[in-house]
């Protein structure tokens, strides 16, 4: 599944990439303002931070939310306490779009990431076109020589990259680019089944001067806890807050975090 994901999302890209040429768009992306510092915004502190995710859907759990307005969605995370927003921008799965993130950034002043099956250069200069200040890349979807590249590439734009994991490999991986930003996900971008104590197992592995992020399987103060507990910095929230009102539970989990 997780290589289909990211070959649809390539190809989308591509189709894009015959009406926007990369000259056209890596000028687009050097004409922007320098991105927000999400290392800062993300940095290790006394209580947990949240990285809250607009997500109208998903191939695990299908529609969620409609969320017509991601602009209003994000600035009620703002206003709830989130230190970030991650923004779904794969179109067939997820439903969302460039433009989405393109809307929340002009609305937040937080540091936005762009979600998504990122595999070339294009998609890197095109998130930061689009005013993205951090970028996924997701260790299972990429060779190592890719990984670095794409590494790099993230970083000589200003970004901050976030280096997603599911595997002691994968951490290892991570670590051989000198990431500094790494999360583990509980769920198998395979199988999409949930192990919530896979952080945990992994924890101790990451690097110690990396911000530690817990992704997925949290939708109740209980796991918010249960990840910090862990040794989570952050925790990446997406279902739970598009399915209940995003600024009350916000204001749950942080206090859960404390």
């Amino acid at each position: 599944m997780l290589a289909d994901l990211t070959a649809g999302a390539v190809e989308d890209a591509e189709e894009r990439r015959l009406s926007r040429p990369l000259d056209v768009v890596e000028k687009s992306a050097l004409a922007q303002p320098p991105a927000r510092d999400a290392l800062a915004a993300l940095a290790p502190a006394d209580r947990v931070k949240i990285i809250a995710e607009v997500k109208r859907a998903s191939p695990s759990r299908g529609d969620l939310a409609a969320i017509p307005d991601p602009a209003h969605q994000a600035s009620l995370y703002e206003q709830g306490g989130a230190s970030a927003i991650s923004v779904l921008t794969e179109g067939r799965r997820f439903k969302g779009s460039l433009a989405d993130l393109e809307a929340v950034k002009a609305a937040v002043s937080l540091p936005v990431l762009r979600k998504d099956f990122i595999a070339t250069p294009y998609q890197v200069l095109e998130a930061r076109a689009a005013g993205a200040d951090l970028v996924l890349l997701i260790v299972a979807a990429l060779e190592q020589p890719l990984l670095a590249e794409l590494h790099g590439l993230v970083r000589e734009l200003g970004m901050t990259p976030l280096v997603e994991t599911h595997s002691l490999e994968e951490v290892q991986r991570a670590a051989d680019i000198g990431a500094n930003l790494i999360g583990v996900n509980a769920r198998n971008l395979s199988s999409f089944e949930l192990d919530r104590d896979l952080f945990g197992r992994l924890a101790e592995h990451l690097p110690a001067d990396a911000v530690k992020i817990a992704e997925s399987a949290v939708l109740t103060p209980a796991d918010v806890a249960h990840y910090r507990a862990a040794g989570a910095d952050v925790v990446l929230i997406g279902e739970a807050l598009v399915t209940n009102d995003p600024v009350t539970t916000l204001h749950a989990f942080l206090e859960a975090g404390s």
